[in-house]
C-alpha cells in the first residue's frame, strides 16, 4: 500500500498506517488488518486499495455510503459498522450509535456525536442532526485516533480525552469553517491533524494559526 500521504505511527498494538483516501474517507492498516471509514469513489480509485476487513460508516449521505467504492473493497470476510441509519442499506455486524463502544481485534472503537448547530438547510433543519451520524474514536492500545465525521465545532469535542491524531472536516455549509476547524484543532489538542472533506484549503493560513505545536497533513 503506497500512497503519498501514508503516515506511520507506533502504537502498543503495532505500527499503524493512516492513509487519507479522498473526501471524508480514511484507510487504516494495523498489521494485516485493513479498516476504512466512508470510502467514496468520486475522489479515489479504490481498485488500487487493499480489500477491507471492516468498513465504518459515519452516516448514509451519498458521499459517505458509496456502493461503487464498496464494490472494489468488499470481500466475503468484510464486516460493516455504522449508526442506525445504515441498517436500511447494509447488514451491519454492529449498529453503533453515539456513546456506544465496539471491540474488534483488540481495538476499541467509540462512536461520538457529529452534528450541525449553526448550519441548516432551507427548511431550517440541520444538515446533520444530532444523533443521526457518528464520529469515531479508535483506541489502538496506547494510541488514539479521532475521525470526526460530518460535524461542526461541538461541545463534545472537549470530552474526547487524549487524542494523538485527529481527522477534521472543513467545508461550509456542511461541516466547519476555517475558524471552527482551528478552534476544534486547538481544543482537541492532537499533535497531528488531517483536514478532510474539503474542497478548498488555505494551507498557509491554517499552518500559521496553528503554529508549530500541531502538524497539519494534507494533499
Amino acid at each position: 500500500m503506497i500512497f503519498t500521504l501514508s503516515q506511520q505511527f507506533k502504537t502498543s498494538l503495532g505500527t499503524l498506517t493512516i492513509v487519507p483516501a479522498g473526501h471524508g474517507a480514511v484507510c487504516f492498516r494495523l498489521g494485516d488488518l485493513i479498516m476504512y471509514i466512508d470510502p467514496y469513489s468520486e475522489t479515489t480509485d479504490y481498485s488500487k486499495f487493499p480489500k477491507a476487513d471492516i468498513v465504518f460508516f459515519t452516516h448514509d449521505h451519498f458521499d459517505h455510503y458509496d456502493k461503487k467504492a464498496l464494490e472494489h473493497l468488499v470481500v466475503k470476510k468484510t464486516i460493516f459498522v455504522g449508526p442506525r441509519c445504515m441498517e436500511e442499506h447494509l447488514e451491519l455486524e454492529k449498529t453503533l450509535n453515539n456513546g456506544e463502544v465496539f471491540h474488534w481485534k483488540g481495538i476499541e472503537i467509540t462512536a461520538v456525536p457529529a452534528y450541525n448547530i449553526i448550519n441548516k438547510k432551507d427548511d431550517g433543519q440541520p444538515f446533520h442532526p444530532k444523533g443521526y451520524g457518528n464520529g469515531y474514536v479508535f483506541t489502538f492500545g496506547d494510541f488514539r485516533v479521532y475521525s470526526a465525521g460530518d460535524t461542526e465545532l461541538i461541545p463534545e469535542m472537549d470530552q474526547l480525552g487524549h487524542i494523538d491524531v485527529a481527522l477534521l472536516p472543513k467545508n461550509l455549509p456542511y461541516t466547519m469553517s476555517d475558524e471552527q476547524f482551528l478552534e476544534a484543532a486547538r481544543r482537541i489538542g492532537a499533535p497531528v491533524v488531517y483536514p478532510i472533506h474539503y474542497f478548498e484549503l488555505d494551507k498557509e493560513k491554517l499552518e500559521r494559526e496553528l503554529g508549530n505545536r500541531i502538524k497539519l497533513i494534507y494533499e
